[in-house]
């Protein structure tokens, strides 16, 4: 994994000047990796590759990806190898699993936040570069759900594309006529706005940072067009105090770009026998 080998690069450089000087080099050791406070452990794969690319000869899960663990402290998993490897590669390890365990933590929280509303948690964009894949696969592990990865694979019409358009509906058309087999997905900021999307055909609708009264009002136009209606995604500022309420006015989705940006890291240790 590319990723891998270049966090390892950052963190060794030429050499762990420190454990040559105080490890032998023909010391084995056994590392125990444990989890220090509960949460949703993601990302044991990245730590087994950390492992194997600087020479450890042996890496053993001892829970599974995506496992929500409240008994802490607990051995999550074990490293053997020559004691200088397992050292290099200890705090690139650590650093990848406590950052994604951290994501799928958050995500698994405003999961349990709305649970019975409907609706459904999505990841969103505002990812650490180079790091999307990995992040949105935590999103899933915590139970969310992955919007788009990029520009490519959804159209998602913003506040600058309806400008240069020249509308709203304009937008719309434009992306159907551009890229007819995908579906297409508009910023609304006011309730004109929400209706003139749901006329032009949009498939969804972010609505973005619209109050509990907007949210409501945008659900219930949707409710009485015709048809089934373009599905709507709750957008800015949801925290976990809020997200219960937000879902509850009837929205499908809320997008929360924190499960990424702002997860905080889940803690981990690593101690040698």
């Amino acid at each position: 994994m590319e990723l891998v080998e270049r966090a390892l690069a950052e963190d060794i450089g030429s050499g762990d000047v420190t454990s040559e000087a105080t490890v032998p080099e023909d010391a084995g050791a056994t590392g125990r990796i444990s989890l220090k406070e509960p949460g949703v452990v993601y990302g044991l794969e990245v730590a087994r590759e950390v492992f194997r690319q600087v020479g450890a000869t042996g890496f053993e899960a001892l829970t599974g990806e995506g496992e929500w663990l409240d008994s802490t402290p607990v051995e999550i998993a074990v490293v053997e190898g020559p004691a200088r490897a397992i050292l290099a590669g200890e705090r690139t390890a650590l650093n990848l699993l406590g950052h994604l365990s951290g994501v799928a933590t958050m995500t698994a929280r405003f999961v349990q936040a709305i649970e019975g509303s409907g609706a459904r948690v999505l990841d969103t964009r505002k990812t650490t570069p180079g790091l999307r894949n990995l992040e949105k696969a935590a999103v899933e592990a915590g139970g969310g759900e992955n919007h788009r990865f990029g520009l490519y694979d959804a159209i998602l019409i913003k506040e600058n594309h309806i400008v240069m358009a020249g509308g709203v509906a304009e937008a719309i058309a434009a992306c159907r006529e551009g890229s007819p087999g995908l579906s297409v997905e508009i910023e609304a900021e006011t309730i004109e706005q929400v209706e003139q999307a749901i006329e032009a055909g949009a498939d969804r609708i972010l609505l973005d940072n619209m109050d509990l009264d907007g949210l409501s009002a945008a659900v219930a136009a949707r409710n009485g067009s015709d048809g089934d209606g373009p599905l709507l995604e709750a957008s800015g500022g949801i925290d976990l105090e809020s997200a219960g309420t937000i879902a509850a006015t009837g929205v499908d989705f809320l997008s929360i770009g924190s499960l990424t940006h702002s997860a905080p890291v889940l803690d981990f240790s690593l101690l040698l026998d």
